[in-house]
């Protein structure tokens, strides 16, 4: 099987209990894309998101533009690797 992109990525700023996991859901249905997302005890929500890189960066900006105002900062790290998930989650 072949190596997918895979993201990794922290959201800090007031992300958690105003709903970022279920807009990052419901955002994350509208592309062609597997992975999850969870919130952090240290307050971050992190995101795992698999697929073609343009499809993750278009996903990422319009979960930005739609969570604009809570996120204060986001972290990104790239890499290749096999598929980890099989679908879109919350955890």
């Amino acid at each position: 099987m072949a190596d997918v992109h895979h993201e990794t990525v922290h959201f800090s700023g007031h992300v958690q209990g105003v709903g970022f996991r279920y807009t990052t859901l419901s955002v994350a249905k509208e592309f062609e894309l597997t992975g999850r997302v969870s919130n952090l005890d240290d307050g971050r929500v992190l995101l795992e998101v698999e697929g073609d890189p343009k499809e993750i960066n278009a996903f990422l900006a319009v979960l930005e533009e739609r969570m604009h105002g809570y996120i204060r900062k986001v972290e990104r790290r790239s890499s290749l690797g096999p598929a980890r998930y099989q679908d879109f989650c919350i955890q």
